[in-house]
């Protein structure tokens, strides 16, 4: 079976990209006459956490 026939529900592409982990980035420009105001660089990381996969950032203290 292709991918293209394939149907696939939301639940189950959220499940396996957040088991996975996602990373989201864009670009955000706010300008008027061609002269840039705002610039915003937005970058994220999106990703389930187990006991088996502990945080990063460790412990708070």
């Amino acid at each position: 079976m292709s991918i293209e026939q394939r149907r696939v529900a939301l639940v189950d592409l959220l499940d396996r990209l957040l088991a996975g982990g996602v990373v989201i980035g864009g670009d955000l420009t706010l300008s008027i006459a061609d002269v840039d105001l705002v610039r915003v660089d937005l970058k994220a990381l999106i990703s389930s956490v187990s006991a088996e996969v502990p945080s990063p950032w460790g412990r708070p203290l």
